[in-house]
């Protein structure tokens, strides 16, 4: 491969930043430059709820500028997001059209989720990454709305949970007219203590070996400390936490001037040291990593990963399926039906993969239905499907978008419920969306006909295609009548979608 630059754009709440890479024939990745500059667009999306005329006049000369270094550096190719900043404007419809007819670009906008996600993978590039999470750690996402913490050990998302203690958030729900400075730190401190204890007692049973923050914030905390970081910004937690504790006693106004922070973002200066001392401290890990990388390297580590322009790179579908299994053992739904209805799913979905016209996301969305589809019955054995629907959706599941999880929600509710029509949906999805879930919940039904008993009953399972039959050949020690007797029940569903008819075919083992 040729040396391949590269642009990541993005448009936050306080600034427009844009960072150029460079990908080698060796399969590696270089910054080359970092260009931001300062745009108070929060003020108008969050207070107003829309973008006046003149921020977004100053919105596109900045890209249009960006564009213009592009140029100069010969970019190849380049990706530009934005998040809640746009997305919760009323006018962000005419304000990317705006951006698009004055300089060219096509904004994407992302979900929270999404944007998460993206600061993960700017996280999981570095080379330590993998070493850390080997052990037990836990990956936070300090953001102004909320912080994402996911806990890894041995390699294995444990969790992964959003909790309403944004530095934004905190500054605007306490920080109140007459309230002196002390009392507004004493109440940041303790609202925050509370839902920590919440959240160690119940996802943490014992000691962090490590936590890695991933925030603007945090790179500021490094930099102005006296100590020194063990290599990438790695230090001690007891370190951490003192300078910490040493910064807060000083007024807002010095703190600024030390870390060498601007004016916009100052009044969450205050909410921001408070909540990584609290995390730092409650959370008892023993080091913590600041890798100081943001969402611009997201967009390019996410740009590398879809088109294979790095090497070594970590796995993310794996982090998607154990965070999927950590859930259903949770929930207590993981069995050996589970892990064996897992891998006949997949060995449907590829059987016929010429015929549900599907890919490889949509194979991987498959496995976790398949995983989670039992989860509600914790709740409700009469209203499974539908429990299960609820804790899907209001679950995070780290690597997956709102809509991927809406597709997998679904996917377990068409498995087990009369199919609606398309029109028939509470749901804003596609009917494209539809279609898959629909497909990928009539495997997810046929494979359920074969383990009906949850014995697992059939060996060296076969499975071919003959015309419009799909033969499927099982070997079997056992009796097999139930799985018999309701296979064509099970099976209709699975034919009028493919309009492909299943047929069993059982070989008596002798014993």
């Amino acid at each position: 491969m040729a040396i391949k630059t590269f642009a990541s754009i993005y448009i936050g709440s306080f600034e427009v930043s844009m960072k150029i890479f460079e990908f080698s024939s060796k399969k590696s990745i270089r910054t080359i430059d970092n260009v931001d500059a300062r745009l108070d667009l929060g003020k108008d999306s969050f207070v107003n709820r829309n973008l006046g005329y003149e921020i977004v006049d100053q919105l596109c000369d900045i890209l249009s500028q960006f564009k213009e270094i592009m140029q100069g550096y010969k970019v190849d190719d380049y990706e530009i997001y934005t998040s809640s900043v746009l997305r919760d404007s009323s006018n962000a419809l005419f304000v990317l059209d705006q951006i698009h007819l004055r300089t060219g670009f096509t904004v994407n906008v992302i979900s929270n989720s999404e944007h998460r996600f993206l600061s993960y993978k700017s996280v999981a590039g570095q080379a330590r990454f993998e070493g850390i999470v080997s052990h037990h750690a836990a990956v936070i996402d300090v953001g102004g709305v909320g912080i994402q913490i996911t806990i890894f050990k041995d390699g294995h998302i444990i969790t992964t949970q959003h909790m309403d203690i944004g530095t934004i958030r905190l500054y605007e729900l306490l920080h109140k007219p007459g309230l002196t400075e002390k009392a507004y730190r004493n109440q940041i401190e303790e609202y925050i203590n509370k839902k920590l204890e919440v959240f160690r007692a119940l996802y943490l049973d014992a000691e962090l070996d490590y936590i890695i923050f991933m925030n603007d914030y945090g790179i500021n905390f490094i930099n102005g400390m006296e100590l020194e970081a063990k290599g990438d910004n790695l230090i001690k937690t007891e370190k951490f936490v003192k300078y910490l504790v040493k910064l807060s006693k000083n007024a807002k106004e010095d703190i600024i001037d030390e870390l060498n922070l601007t004016n916009d973002k100052s009044n969450l200066i205050i909410p921001s040291i408070i909540l990584f001392k609290a995390l730092a401290t409650k959370l008892t890990a023993k080091e913590v990593w600041i890798p100081g990388v943001n969402v611009n390297d997201g967009i390019a580590f996410d740009y590398a990963d879809r088109n294979k322009l790095l090497k070594g790179f970590h796995n993310f579908d794996e982090d998607v399926i154990t965070a999927a299994l950590a859930m259903s053992e949770h929930y207590n739904s993981y069995s050996t039906h589970i892990e064996a209805l897992t891998k006949l799913t997949v060995q449907v979905f590829d059987a016929i993969k010429r015929t549900h016209g599907l890919g490889s996301r949509q194979r991987l969305l498959l496995q976790v239905a398949t995983i989670l589809h039992d989860c509600g019955k914790f709740v409700s054995l009469s209203n499974s499907a539908e429990s299960a629907y609820n804790i899907i959706m209001s679950s995070e599941i780290i690597g997956l978008t709102h809509l991927e999880r809406q597709i997998v929600a679904l996917t377990v509710l068409f498995n087990s419920i009369p199919l609606c029509d398309y029109g028939e949906l509470d749901v804003d999805i596609t009917k494209e969306d539809y279609l898959t879930a629909v497909k990928l919940s009539a495997i997810l039904r046929l494979s359920n006909a074969l383990d009906q008993s949850h014995k697992q009953k059939f060996k060296n399972i076969k499975i071919s295609l003959r015309e419009k039959k799909m033969i499927i050949s099982v070997e079997s020690f056992e009796d097999i009548s139930l799985e018999q007797t309701l296979f064509a029940s099970k099976t209709s569903y699975f034919e009028n979608v493919f309009s492909i008819k299943p047929v069993l075919r059982e070989k008596k083992v002798m014993m």
